[in-house]
């Protein structure tokens, strides 16, 4: 990979693909450094006319749209290009790659970027702060603790950043979450160790990371239209382990995380780090007694156990969310973060909205916004975690299928209510698996779809039960994003609320 060879950034003509928040984020940052940037980016309607002048006002070219010779800009490399420069989503069959390929030019993310920049970052916070003495040996760039996953990314690496706050660390959550990463490693905040997130499109296009230490907290079939097959998908999320050099974390009840790491080249020394909702063995962290325990870093961990938190502590205590918790932990306690610290970070943590949060209970009904379970995992996990549960589903399913999120449903089952463009595939997988479950097949995509839902599974809920929306599909065919659906849900429900205070006054 030729980007790993750059010495300077100085005059290297380099496209950037795409023009949303990390694209602008990798052009301002290499034309600082003085390289030669062009964007590219097939849109052109106004948002993308302002983001463009904006660019161009420091000298930056960007093309948009169609050009004269009738090509799209986003299809045609830029003569001269030495390093294209892609935003996550672009897919790696997309024409300007493949001309890339065929010109023999590297394409890495933003990741990538961020990571060849570390020393870069440091250098210029030397410089801001007047320098250091050259007798002192010069301070080595923050540390990466990174995390990946089909599910639970975005909560846990907030739970790591939480944690090496309590502890007293200076730290930031970054990467796919929050400030562009870019931003972060070339600011002039200085920082120990960063809690990074990063998805299987960042970790496809980031060939030279090698963190600290990565965890893998599930696989499941996801973005397939993307990566092309389950392999090519489980491979990239994969990359997170190589050259990892203190600890590999690991979902002992998911061995194809565990198989990634014994399939990954790591430093010498490097040690796999299992989390499991059970009793741990040696080398893991689980739960014993409602207590979360390190089997991993504590002396002679054959025989001995280190008390971290009680379950109590994660907020909300639901199965896969102590998961999460375990392998924050484990990657906090691997950067040598005390027990105490872990608890107190755990305690301190409050989820983002629309995972699995609390809207209101209605005439014993509680309703449940978990929008952001936009697979077939996340939703699993979320329905495991209630029962019994009215089912708000439906969306754009990505190419997946629902038969086995169905089979290990059904118990929980009161009935379910789909919305959204594939709810027909989700009406199948419930008439083969669960035929006893009532369905209401809600055929709207207007703004009052949501508001009529949560009408249907109020209708189908007992005293006692959980309303739940936990889609399993994505959001864009009905609303703009997840959080707008989940608000939707939210709004719903306090109207629903405030029709029945009015019937009961």
């Amino acid at each position: 990979m030729g980007s790993r060879q750059v010495t300077s950034w100085q005059d290297k003509n380099i496209t950037v693909a795409g023009l949303g928040v990390s694209g602008i984020s990798a052009a301002r940052a290499l034309a600082g450094l003085g390289a030669v940037v062009t964007v590219v980016d097939n849109g052109d309607g106004d948002a993308h006319r302002a983001r463009a002048a904006e660019l161009q006002a420091q000298g930056i070219t960007v093309r948009l749209g169609l050009l004269a010779d009738g090509g799209h800009a986003g299809e045609v490399l830029p003569e001269g290009t030495e390093l294209v420069v892609t935003s996550p989503g672009w897919k790696p069959d997309s024409p300007l790659f493949q001309a890339a390929a065929a010109a023999g030019v590297d394409v890495v993310g933003d990741v990538e970027i961020a990571w060849l920049l570390r020393e870069i970052g440091q250098e210029l916070r030397a410089a801001r702060s007047g320098g250091t003495d050259a007798a002192e040996p010069r301070k080595a760039p923050a540390a990466w603790l990174a995390v990946t996953g089909t599910n639970g990314k975005t909560t846990t690496t907030q739970m790591l950043a939480s944690i090496l706050k309590a502890a007293g660390l200076r730290t930031a959550a970054v990467g796919n979450i929050g400030t562009p990463i870019i931003d972060v490693v070339l600011g002039e905040q200085e920082y120990d160790v960063l809690a990074v997130e990063l998805s299987s499109y960042q970790l496809h296009w980031a060939p030279s990371l090698r963190v600290h230490s990565a965890a893998v907290l599930n696989l499941a079939p996801d973005h397939l239209d993307w990566h092309g097959s389950m392999e090519a998908y489980a491979a990239d999320k994969g990359r997170i382990y190589e050259g990892n050099t203190i600890a590999c974390v690991y979902n002992v009840a998911d061995p194809a995380t565990e198989n990634l790491v014994m399939e990954a080249d790591v430093e010498e020394g490097c040690r796999a780090i299992g989390f499991t909702l059970g009793a741990p063995g040696p080398s893991m962290l689980g739960v014993v007694d409602g207590i979360l325990v390190d089997r991993a870093f504590v002396e002679n961990r054959q025989k001995n156990a280190q008390e971290l938190a009680e379950v109590s502590d994660v907020n909300p205590p639901a199965p896969h969310n102590i998961a999460n918790a375990l392998a924050a932990a484990a990657l906090a306690r691997a950067f040598g973060v005390e027990p105490r610290a872990v608890r107190d970070g755990l305690r301190d943590f409050r989820p983002d909205a629309h995972r699995v949060a609390y809207v209101d209970e209605v005439d014993s009904v509680t309703y449940i916004d978990d929008s952001k379970a936009t697979n077939t995992h996340a939703a699993e996990a979320s329905l495991a975690a209630f029962e019994p549960v009215v089912w708000i589903a439906g969306g754009l399913a990505k190419g997946a299928t629902f038969d086995e999120l169905v089979q290990n449903a059904a118990k929980r089952l009161r009935g379910a209510v789909l919305i959204g463009a594939d709810r027909a595939l989700i009406a199948e997988a419930l008439a083969r698996h669960a035929p006893e479950v009532p369905v209401v097949d809600l055929d709207r995509t207007d703004t009052g779809a949501m508001l009529a839902a949560v009408r249907e599974a109020a209708a189908l809920a007992e005293p006692g039960d959980t309303v739940l929306l936990a889609p399993a599909c994505a959001s864009m065919d009905m609303f703009a994003n997840y959080n707008k659906r989940g608000d939707a849900f939210a709004d719903a429900v306090r109207e629903l609320a405030a029709e029945n205070a009015a019937d009961t006054a």
